[in-house]
């Protein structure tokens, strides 16, 4: 027997709590220049229930670059706000605004 989600008392394999987070999230994409005039891509606006170093290991792996995701923030190495959007959408997370 399937456990049950405490949240929608639908069985796990079934639930849609964490699409329903998801959409609920502000997500705001903008760059910073950093040291010796490096640029850095930030996302930050992350439910705090989100998994943000996975998160980050994946749009890491899509963009091939590097960065970091800490403290509900994910710190990606250049300037990627053409791409971020069309990744976020397809995993399902809502972009508000980009800077």
């Amino acid at each position: 027997m399937s456990e049950i989600c405490p949240r929608c008392s639908l069985p796990l394999d079934i639930c849609v709590c964490q699409e329903i987070a998801k959409q609920d999230q502000r997500i705001r994409v903008s760059v910073e220049k950093k040291r010796f005039g490096k640029v850095s891509t930030i996302v930050e606006g992350f439910d705090p229930k989100t998994d943000v170093k996975q998160l980050a290991k994946e749009l890491k792996h899509k963009l091939a670059c590097g960065g970091t995701g800490k403290d509900n923030r994910i710190e990606l190495q250049g300037d990627h706000r053409d791409r971020i959007r069309d990744i976020l959408k397809k995993m399902n997370y809502p972009v508000v605004e980009i800077a």
